[in-house]
């Protein structure tokens, strides 16, 4: 008599992070996250028990540390603010991530990096999962692109896709749009899932590895702004670009979070327009463009991105509230930050601010991230609750401590070199920066954000409001 075959084995595993559990559950144990545990078969390779034993592998050839060593030669794409992000073009053999929100160019971006390419006489392949062959076509036709020698595949399976390109001559770019609709016939479950993604990344990462060819994979975004799919992918390519923008402002930032082969966090900023993408070479002209002199609230950011200086207006509105818990709504920056200002003007400055709504916007749809804007967020603060603005010729940058000390920051040189082509001629920073030599604009180093605070009340017509400053 036969015995019974055992049913097989059931595991869920997290869309987020890929940790596997034996059932399911509505939270990851692994992450935290709610509702992300789906069911996979074990054998998809995912967190699975002992398979197979392993056969006997061969010996590798041990190199030394100190052998000669060719840097690599990229090929420049010609879209100057793209090779900015990778670090000066695409090195042969690599894989970059690219993610951004539905809609936000990134098809648009990665075809004119393609048509670039191809007209200056490489070889490039387009791999489309989501579109249809017409479909890019015409997209290529509304950029102007259409007669460019970009290859075009639609397919989803990862073994279609990998035998097409083996067939033909190496390509310099192959584009995979996107990473979350492929499939491998190795692993039992449906496109998208972990198992899926991670599979299919790795079976691209080898292939770029092997040939030589660049390979870039176009990442979904969740809605708390990160890829989509196993984190493990980001840790296995060489390079993790995010495409940011709002829906209500032209301009897109792509930005580099990770890079083996150049810096990180390099931006490159560029232009929507009807006919595709355009490249801004002097962002701090689009950001401060329509700036408003003399009002009061704001305050112009000399900020760093990467290498590059970037001048933004940090806006501010404080009013008198009628609530019984004051507003505090922030727009670009980080709220937690923005609570840590309000806490140091009252403690250390005498800035009441405890019945007032509070405002925040960086002009244009910026992010901001770096400590560095503390102090112009503070101005600005300070200028709209006396109702004086702040001298339209003068930039602000510096990082407020706890006890309201102001620390230096770096790039400080960098930062005025900026402000002083754009037309500044006065900034005030922390004291104990780096020495700034003719830099051609008068500088005011300050210590303390008491003494940001007194200078802007003693310039002003009035007296800060009442409610407004107790004591320095």
């Amino acid at each position: 008599m036969l015995a019974p075959m055992a049913s097989p084995k059931i595991q869920f595993v997290c869309q987020n992070c890929g940790g596997a559990h034996p059932r399911w559950s509505g939270r990851c144990d692994a992450c935290g996250e709610w509702n992300t545990l789906v069911e996979e078969s074990p054998g998809t390779g995912v967190a699975t028990g002992p398979g197979k034993p392993l056969k006997k592998g061969r010996v590798v050839a041990l190199e030394p540390l100190n052998g000669d060593t060719r840097p690599e030669a990229r090929t420049e794409t010609k879209i100057a603010e793209f090779d900015r992000v990778i670090g000066g073009g695409l090195v042969p053999g690599s894989a970059l991530l690219v993610g951004g929100d539905p809609g936000i160019g990134k098809s648009t971006l990665l075809m004119q990096v393609s048509a670039a390419l191809a007209i200056h006489g490489h070889s490039v392949i387009y791999v489309s999962g989501e579109e249809a062959v017409a479909q890019v076509r015409l997209r290529a036709q509304r950029l102007g692109d259409a007669k460019a020698p970009v290859q075009l595949i639609a397919e989803t399976n990862i073994e279609n896709i990998i035998t097409t390109l083996q067939a033909n001559q190496k390509p310099a770019l192959v584009v995979i749009d996107s990473i979350q609709t492929l499939w491998t016939d190795r692993v039992e479950s449906a496109p998208g899932t972990v198992s899926q993604v991670r599979s299919s990344a790795q079976a691209m990462i080898r292939y770029a590895k092997q040939s030589g060819s660049a390979v870039v994979l176009v990442g979904h975004v969740t809605k708390e702004g990160q890829i989509a799919g196993p984190r493990v992918v980001e840790h296995m390519v060489d390079a993790v670009l995010y495409f940011e923008g709002e829906g209500g402002h032209h301009f897109r930032i792509l930005r580099g979070v990770k890079n083996r082969f150049g810096p990180t966090d390099e931006i490159g900023v560029f232009e929507m327009s009807d006919v595709g993408l355009r490249e801004v070479a002097n962002p701090s002209e689009l950001f401060l463009g329509d700036r408003q002199k003399a009002a009061p609230g704001a305050a112009v950011f000399a900020g760093i991105e990467g290498r590059r200086p970037v001048l933004v207006e940090i806006q501010a509105l404080v009013a008198e509230s009628t609530l019984g818990t004051p507003r505090r709504a922030v727009v670009g920056w980080d709220s937690a930050r923005l609570s840590m200002i309000l806490a140091v003007l009252e403690a250390h400055c005498g800035v009441r601010l405890g019945g007032h709504d509070v405002y925040l916007n960086v002009a244009g749809g910026y992010r901001i991230s770096e400590p560095a804007a503390d102090l112009a967020v503070a101005a600005a603060l300070v200028s709209s609750l006396a109702n004086k603005p702040l001298p339209d010729n003068s930039v602000f940058f510096g990082e407020v401590s706890l006890s309201g000390h102001l620390r230096p920051v770096s790039q400080a040189a960098g930062r005025l070199k900026e402000a002083g082509k754009l037309g500044f001629d006065q900034a005030t920073y922390a004291k104990g920066s780096e020495t700034v030599k003719r830099s051609g604009l008068r500088l005011n180093t300050i210590t303390t954000l008491a003494d940001l605070v007194v200078e802007i009340a003693s310039t002003a017509n009035e007296v800060l409001p009442q409610g407004g400053v107790t004591g320095t």
